[in-house]
């Protein structure tokens, strides 16, 4: 039985089944990519169905919309931004070797991402108290748009919900990269895991990126007079 690498490339990482680390990397990269088109179906899935409703009930969407907090909304998108940023220097830092770096800026992107899900929490928290969360207790007014402002709200919590959920396994793909480059198995040779980390990463802010809009902005200026 012959294995996949040579004695020229004994890397610890590299699987028995890969000729080199090249060929792993693309085969890897491929991956995610795939897994990110499914992901970008099923959100568009998601998007299309808030679409749909938003264009049905135009007025009880851009009522209940007011209810959220644009200025807490921007400040989450920036900070956003800001841990794509740390991610793509984590990334250059791995593909050049500084083991150092990686971890730094690994643990910038982790804590840019808990501050956005501090703020989302004290948001959510706040729909609470305001009794804006679907369910028993609901109440909006004027009545007359209770109905379709509970479909706002629902689609609301399912949509930042879902996308935190994603950042939170993020989190999870982040300490095992933390891991990694601190055993020393992330080097200059082998940098693909954080880029690969990198890519899932941008693509939950990219999600964000259209979030942000379509919860906040769209249609407010439409209950104004």
């Amino acid at each position: 039985m012959v294995h996949g690498h040579g004695g020229h490339d004994a890397h610890p990482a590299l699987a028995h089944h890969f000729e080199n680390l090249e060929e792993q990397r693309a085969a890897s990269t491929l991956g995610m990519w795939v897994f990110l088109v499914t992901e970008v179906l099923f959100f568009g899935g998601v998007f299309m169905a808030y679409t749909l409703y938003r264009y049905w009930y135009p007025e009880a969407f851009a009522a209940a919309s007011h209810h959220l907090d644009v200025t807490l909304g921007t400040f989450n998108t920036v900070v956003l931004i800001g841990s794509s940023l740390t991610m793509a220097l984590a990334v250059h830092a791995a593909q050049t070797g500084d083991r150092t770096k990686v971890m730094l800026f690994l643990v910038l992107t982790m804590v840019l991402g808990a501050i956005f899900l501090g703020v989302k929490g004290f948001e959510y928290h706040h729909k609470y108290v305001e009794h804006h969360i679907p369910g028993f207790g609901f109440s909006f007014e004027p009545k007359e748009l209770e109905g379709p402002a509970t479909l706002f709200f629902s689609l609301y919590f399912f949509m930042t919900g879902l996308h935190a959920l994603h950042m939170i396994i993020g989190f999870g793909i982040m300490i095992w990269m933390l891991k990694w480059t601190w055993s020393g198995l992330i080097t200059k040779d082998y940098a693909a895991p954080i880029e690969i980390a990198g890519l899932y990463w941008h693509f939950v802010d990219i999600v964000w990126i259209f979030l942000f809009p379509l919860l906040y902005l769209i249609g407010r200026h439409a209950t104004h007079h």
